[in-house]
Formats: C-alpha cells, structure tokens, sequence
C-alpha cells in the first residue's frame, strides 16, 4: 500500500473576510473530491483571511500513481482558480504499509 500527502499553501488576495475565504475553499475542496477521488480539507492559517494550508492525501497500490494523481491536484487547483496564488507545495509518498 502506497499513501500520497500534499500539503498547498494557498494565497487568496481577493478574500476580505473568512466567510469568503471558506467559500473559496469549499468550492476548491468539493471539485477536487469529485474530480480526483480523494481527501482534502484545510488543515492550517484557520484564522487568516488570505492564507489557506490544504492537506490532500490518496491511497494506491502504485507509489507512482499516487505521485501522479497529487500532482495532477496541484494542475488542477493551479489552472482553474485564477483568484488565488499557490505560494507552495510539500509532497511526500510513504510506501510499504
């Protein structure tokens, strides 16, 4: 068993209040869910308006599949969300479970 987890940092300059923040975030959440297949939810910065810490994780029982399908999280969130910046990315595949 393979496990895959990303953590995004997330810069959201159009958010004014957190009630606009978690509505940026839930719609980024749900269309990932939907999309990919697998858990995420803001782990991080709950407080701050502009910031959001997103933890997405999959399993596989391919380590590059799930490397694959992190990245391709990363593409999504990056090409169709254009009110928001991803500041930076940490990924990591544990194998061996």
């Amino acid at each position: 068993m393979n496990i895959g987890a990303c953590k995004i940092t997330l810069r959201i300059p159009e958010s004014h209040s957190l009630k606009g923040k978690r509505r940026v975030i839930g719609s980024i959440c749900a269309r990932v869910r939907n999309k990919f297949n697998v858990s995420i939810s803001e782990v991080g910065d709950n407080d701050v308006w502009q910031i959001a810490v997103l933890g997405v994780t999959t399993v596989s029982n391919s380590a590059r599949h799930a490397d694959d399908t992190l990245n391709q999280v990363v593409s999504f969130i990056e090409a169709n969300r254009e009110d928001l910046e991803v500041v930076s990315v940490e990924q990591e595949t544990m194998t061996g479970f």
